[in-house]
């Protein structure tokens, strides 16, 4: 891939923008997603470069228009990159909260969380069980003191799903390449023609892998 910057070490674009694409599925999606790991290191080494260079540049002092300019323009880059950053992590951070025991309950080999968003998981599942057995599950019966299940009596963990997003939802999305024929249900019978760049409306689930695999885009 051509990697391509703004002059006086500005931010790649090509980061800039794949932050602002990961940001909208991450939007879109009813679940969380893979955690860019690789994409979020590198604008994070360009933020600090572009903000070494801002320093450097102040210190120089030139003063004269050309250089305030540049300096502004450098400022805004930075803000940019920022805001699609933390816009980001805190679209994870929420859905995270929101469905903090399903996620607690994946093994790590399948979860989507990042080490620190993992991290955070298990802080926040720890404080809230121990306020929702202080508050309440203390004064119920010892068989209904579960967080994953209804009672002693069920045999797997059947409150967890309630926790976990809901991927029926419908979603707007394009192909990024022509799918051809796919398959909708498992019985056959919903058959749609993706087409590279057309738009659809289809349930999550149905395209849950095109969109694991970057061959669908979420609007």
């Amino acid at each position: 891939m051509e990697w391509w910057e703004d002059e006086g070490l500005g931010l790649k674009k090509t980061d800039v923008e794949a932050m602002r694409e990961a940001w909208r599925r991450e939007k879109a999606a009813p679940e969380m997603l893979e955690f860019e790991e690789e994409l979020v290191r590198r604008l994070r080494e360009q933020m600090q470069l572009q903000e070494d260079t801002i320093m450097a540049m102040e210190g120089d002092g030139d003063g004269d228009d050309i250089s305030t300019t540049s300096l502004q323009l450098q400022h805004m880059d930075l803000d940019r990159a920022l805001f699609l950053l933390k816009s980001y992590l805190r679209l994870r951070l929420t859905k995270l909260q929101k469905h903090l025991f399903f996620y607690a309950s994946l093994p790590h080999s399948s979860s989507p969380l990042s080490p620190q968003e993992l991290l955070f998981c298990h802080r926040c599942l720890h404080a809230t069980s121990r306020h929702l057995h202080h508050s309440l599950l203390s004064l119920l019966p010892s068989h209904y003191q579960s967080l994953s299940r209804q009672s002693t009596s069920s045999d797997h963990d059947d409150m967890l799903h309630s926790h976990s997003a809901h991927l029926d939802t419908f979603v707007f999305c394009k192909p990024t390449t022509d799918v051809g024929a796919f398959q909708l249900d498992d019985t056959g019978d919903d058959i749609v023609d993706l087409v590279v760049d057309d738009l659809y409306v289809l349930r999550y689930n149905s395209i849950r892998a095109l969109v694991q695999s970057r061959r669908i885009h979420l609007i």
